[in-house]
């Protein structure tokens, strides 16, 4: 997993990014900063109108539509509200913001609107959002629908449909399931903060179409998804109502307005890059390189961290290997890292962690190969970086983690 959700989840979304989650850790924002901008260059990242990450509002194929969260069907929109919308059928010029703005009013249920704001299809290097504030007359609220395109098959599908792991951040519901034209639709219900250091509710629905289209909407308990009180109990839209909206076939013809992305690249781009290895290959490769007496007690599917139990308390370990990334070398490693004889750059960075948990303890040893290869492995000094300590340093001394990440056995992915 790219090293950008390491301030969403550990070290400093990725990304995401994953959007987009500076609120999440203190530290090593430079190092954030440059792995963020290496991973702009992979993959093109949705843009999203929520905070938090990227990935969060998502779930992996086979579930079930939760059917606990209530609330009445969506209303229809009005004969007149749909008369001015575009059909499925892509439109003749690209969306504008004026249009998104129209077609979200006329598909929410009666209310009052104010706040508006989006921005159309015109600009390729940008996907088009909408966002305003709906008052249903129980308290104003943020709404977003944001829209872009993915390669089915791709890792950004993918990512598009993982629910994200509780160790990492935390949720009260995520679920998916496959709709009648193979699209995949996920709904989520969270905090805008994993935290909770603020109360705001964020609930999200996300459709994946087999050919791309990715539509995402989201909506909090509060005027905007961060620093605004909270202004009722709950988001205004229910699950069926979020279903609704997100499934609205407009949505999908103005993705199809989009226009393409001259820097998109291309399968012939870049022939010779490596692949990414995958989570299980990585923590297949770090548990043998573990200490004898910690016992794993949890692995991360979708994130490659362990939780470890030495008999001491429990820690949490992440650990990040990744391509490509030479040429944010000065912006990773200090002039204080240490320089070894085969060109191998070293730093060991300490900080407290997550936002608001008092005594949180994080290690990290960061190591970049002269050919861009880089290995950084973290350890906090609980189970999750949610919970409070429940020892006083990580399960990992400062010289494990640097064995650990210097390893030759790190050398198979290159």
């Amino acid at each position: 997993m790219p090293v950008e959700h390491d301030e969403e989840h550990f070290e400093g979304r990725l990304s995401h990014a994953l959007h987009d989650v500076g609120d999440r850790f203190d530290p090593d924002r430079t190092a954030l900063a440059a792995a963020g901008r290496m991973r702009g260059r992979r993959l093109r990242r949705r843009a999203t109108m929520a905070g938090g990450a990227a990935g969060i509002a998502l779930v992996g194929v086979g579930g079930a539509l939760l059917v606990s969260w209530g609330g009445a069907p969506a209303p229809q929109p009005s004969a007149s509200s749909v008369a001015e919308q575009p059909s499925g059928t892509p439109p003749a010029a690209p969306v504008t913001d004026r249009e998104l703005i129209r077609t979200l009013e006329g598909l929410l249920p009666e209310g009052k609107f104010s706040e508006q704001d989006a921005r159309g299809a015109e600009n390729p290097e940008v996907p088009p959002y909408v966002h305003l504030v709906y008052d249903d007359g129980k308290g104003p609220a943020a709404v977003g629908v944001s829209l872009d395109r993915v390669e089915p098959g791709s890792d950004q599908a993918r990512q598009a449909t993982d629910c994200p792991d509780q160790a990492l951040v935390p949720h009260d519901a995520c679920d998916s399931t496959r709709l009648p034209d193979g699209s995949l639709l996920t709904l989520f219900q969270g905090y805008e903060y994993p935290d909770r250091r603020v109360d705001t509710k964020r609930w999200s629905a996300d459709l994946v179409t087999p050919t791309g289209q990715h539509v995402s909407v989201s909506e909090w308990n509060a005027a905007a998804e961060k620093d605004a009180p909270i202004s009722r109990s709950e988001p205004p839209l229910s699950a069926s109502q979020l279903k609704e909206l997100v499934s609205a076939q407009v949505w999908r013809g103005y993705v199809d307005s989009m226009a393409e992305d001259p820097d998109k690249p291309t399968a012939t781009a870049t022939p010779n890059a490596p692949v990414e290895p995958t989570v299980e290959a990585i923590l297949g490769t770090l548990v043998p390189l573990l200490p004898k007496d910690a016992e794993v007690v949890e692995k991360g599917d979708d994130y490659s961290y362990v939780v470890l139990d030495d008999g001491k308390g429990r820690g949490y370990v992440q650990i990040d290997v990744q391509h490509g990334m030479g040429d944010v070398a000065d912006e990773l490693f200090g002039d204080d890292a240490e320089t070894l004889p085969d060109g191998t750059k070293v730093a060991f960075r300490e900080s407290g962690g997550d936002k608001g948990v008092d005594g949180a303890v994080m290690w990290t040893v960061d190591t970049l190969r002269p050919d861009g290869f880089r290995v950084v492995i973290s350890a906090l000094n609980a189970g999750t970086q949610h919970d409070a300590p429940s020892r006083e340093t990580p399960a990992l001394t400062k010289k494990e983690l640097r064995e650990i990440a210097l390893s030759r056995q790190w050398e198979q992915f290159r």
